[in-house]
């Protein structure tokens, strides 16, 4: 156990003290704030410049449209041509030209845009939003019906959901909510299992290429070294992982207070300060997101993320060193990968396609439980509320899974490693595995 302490020690410090490592780990989480500020910066120039409202001249041939000005757009009316509309947007003096030819409101057509530049999607939307419920409106009045007895006739409704637990307590939920947590587990987890699964190939190959690895064999056994180099490569992920966490949070909380803006866990505790407790019954959007979060068992997520976290990356990771083991160089290393990555990409189209849709399904059940999906599978599921029972027998599959993979993978790596110059394929692999010595 000495030994492969040591192992994880220097794969630990080899990488950590790399000027790359330190790099990357300082300037991406520098990265999403930077982008964060950079847009709040050009929006608010945008707002408060000379040019942000936008004048936009309007020829209406039937005279049966009028368009609401808003803090963007104001919309100009006049008798003048076609020709001299246009005039004005080639002179500069208006952003756009509306014409509006007398149309049958049965089928409205010809109505055109104007401008010097390509319209944005948003103002074109705009535009046919306000044109379509006008016409509406006009067709509602032509036979003989009130507009505005429909506008008070349409009712919007918003369905609250509450869960209910086994004691009966009532809990307000959001399928939102949940479903960006877990997106956003099942990505970080597929993201990790990928980077450092594919450090820990590159660092076997690299060994084995200059002959190291025959000196380190001669103190060391190949399955030590090689478990060693796993848990060793992992730990830095974790190192780097836990680094980001606090960068991002610090720095985006900088860059949104220099805007005048506050951090959502800033506004959940201002909240509680001044009212207490977050209502039953929310009053804004911020309120509901708050109480939805309230009602989740983060202790609970974040020991299941660590869980699958570090149990899908010990699985896959055996099987990454193993593949270095065999092969002499990355290029010989794609023909092995393909079949040990199905899974994770198989898993990584369900988080989206079954898991977040409905996460007590047959197959999100069995997605969560299968060692080789579980990992994305599950922490998808985790912020929805997870049995105790579905749970647990995913834990033990994953462990029992890790086991497995290890004994397969130290059985390949106990002779891949000492194999040089010779073309490894399946039927090699195979034999290496049934042998017992």
């Amino acid at each position: 156990m000495n030994k492969v302490f040591l192992v994880i020690k220097r794969e630990y410090l080899a990488r950590v003290r790399k000027k790359s490592f330190l790099l990357v780990t300082l300037i991406t989480p520098l990265i999403f704030p930077t982008i964060l500020g950079i847009f709040l910066w050009i929006s608010m120039v945008e707002d408060s410049g000379e040019n942000a409202l936008r004048i936009i001249e309007v020829v209406d041939e039937s005279e049966a449209f009028f368009l609401e000005s808003n803090e963007q757009y104001a919309f100009s009316y006049s008798q003048k041509s076609v020709e001299e509309a246009k005039e004005l947007v080639h002179e500069g003096e208006r952003f756009g030209f509306l014409y509006i030819p007398d149309i049958e409101m049965n089928s409205p057509k010809g109505i055109t845009f104007y401008s010097s530049k390509n319209p944005n999607v948003g103002l074109v939307g705009y535009l046919e939003r306000e044109l379509k419920r006008k016409i509406e409106d006009i067709r509602l009045y032509q036979s003989g019906i009130d507009p505005q007895l429909i506008d008070q006739l349409r009712t919007q409704v918003n369905i609250q959901a509450v869960t209910l637990d086994k004691g009966g307590k009532e809990q307000l939920t959001n399928a939102g909510v949940n479903y960006a947590l877990g997106f956003l587990s099942g990505i970080l987890i597929y993201t990790f299992i990928f980077v450092y699964g594919t450090q820990i190939m590159q660092g076997v190959i690299e060994e084995k290429s200059s002959r190291i690895i025959e000196i380190l064999l001669s103190s060391i056994r190949p399955f030590q070294l090689m478990l060693g180099k796993i848990i060793g490569i992992g730990a830095v992920g974790l190192t780097q992982f836990m680094i980001w966490i606090v960068l991002i949070s610090v720095v985006s909380s900088v860059v949104m207070g220099y805007f005048g803006m506050q951090m959502p866990q800033q506004q959940a505790l201002d909240m509680v300060s001044t009212g207490g407790n977050i209502p039953m019954e929310p009053t804004g959007d911020i309120a509901k997101i708050m109480q939805v979060l309230q009602g989740i068992d983060f202790i609970q997520l974040v020991f299941t993320f660590l869980f699958y976290f570090l149990g899908g990356y010990l699985l896959y990771g055996a099987f990454f060193a193993a593949i270095g083991a065999a092969v002499d160089s990355p290029a010989d290393a794609q023909q092995f990968m393909f079949p040990v990555t199905i899974p994770l990409i198989a898993s990584y189209f369900a988080l989206f396609i079954f898991v977040l849709d409905d996460p007590e399904s047959d197959i999100s059940f069995w997605l969560s439980v299968i060692p080789f999906t579980s990992p994305i599978a599950m922490v998808g599921r985790a912020s929805f509320g997870i049995p105790v029972f579905d749970l647990l027998i995913s834990m033990v599959l994953l462990i029992f899974g890790f086991l497995f993979t290890t004994w397969v993978a130290g059985k390949v790596y106990r002779i891949g490693v000492l194999v040089h110059g010779s073309k490894v394929g399946y039927k090699t692999l195979w034999k290496w595995i049934k042998q017992t010595s």
